[in-house]
């Protein structure tokens, strides 16, 4: 495995601190046995075995670098970390950290690339643009009135990232509304049907009106079937390419986002089969 060459400078403590914090986070990190293991392999002091998973990479981060006076085995380690066949069976958290580090790699002037590969990149130049992207785009959704829930997923450390990445997570909140409000666990196409399609009953499980005339029902099949596309457009894609190299533009990101925001517009007045609202 290559890596670019990265700067020789040493990193600055609260650099090694947040890149420890994504790699050893409490729920999305590494596990206590897997940090161990590659410290091991890498040759690397592990000198606070018994402290948190964060303090423990952390420290071992500083000695490695103090140790060899530049921040190269810290970057064999992320790039360790990363390689691509430890994420075949969990692609969405191999992305996750991915988008986790550059944050703060950008810093230093280096990221993660899709190969799973430490590179050069352009330092704070290219945060303060993307900040200033973001923040334009956040004021727009705001002047649009767009849904809350939108805009919890919405933030300066989503859309910095990428268009796709903030239009993959506003859509899946949808998905992940529609399991609370009818109590399932499902995903996808068959999640919608389950939630809300007709079926032979007539009777969706939440319905988003009273059904009463062709045309509510109409209305009600057409909102399962925008869900399923948003689904396609933006969710599908991510179980099939692990990096899909998919730009969206800002244009296509409001339009997504504004459509989303119509669908928690219509689930906010949908009601479950016992009459009561969702």
């Amino acid at each position: 495995m290559t890596t670019s060459k990265p700067p020789q400078p040493p990193w600055s403590y609260s650099v090694l601190q947040s890149v420890a914090a994504v790699l050893a986070d409490t729920s999305d990190g590494l596990t206590g046995g897997e940090i161990g293991e590659l410290l091991s392999r890498l040759d690397m002091q592990d000198p606070l075995r018994g402290a948190t998973k964060r303090v423990r990479l952390a420290e071992a981060f500083v000695v490695a670098q103090s140790r060899f006076a530049n921040p190269r085995r810290i970057i064999t380690f992320i790039v360790t970390a990363m390689e691509p066949v430890r994420y075949r069976n969990d692609l969405e958290l191999s992305t996750l950290r991915e988008d986790r580090l550059n944050e703060h790699l950008a810093f230093v002037g280096l990221r993660v690339n899709d190969k799973g590969e430490v590179a050069r990149e352009a330092k704070a130049q290219t945060l303060d643009e993307a900040t200033r992207i973001a923040t334009s785009i956040h004021n727009e959704l705001q002047r649009r009135k767009v849904h809350p829930e939108v805009l919890r997923y919405c933030s300066v450390e989503v859309l910095k990232k990428v268009h796709f990445r903030a239009c993959l997570e506003a859509t899946k909140i949808i998905f992940e509304r529609l399991r609370r409000a009818v109590g399932l666990q499902g995903d996808g196409a068959a999640l919608v049907d389950a939630a809300l399609a007709l079926g032979k009953t007539g009777v969706p499980a939440l319905a988003i009106n009273e059904l009463g005339t062709q045309t509510e029902r109409d209305e009600q099949t057409g909102l399962a079937n925008l869900i399923k596309g948003l689904g396609g457009l933006y969710r599908s894609p991510t179980a099939h390419d692990w990096r899909l190299n998919r730009s969206v533009s800002d244009d296509e990101l409001l339009e997504a986002l504004t459509m989303v925001s119509m669908v928690h517009r219509r689930l906010d007045g949908a009601r479950i089969a016992d009459g009561s609202s969702s």
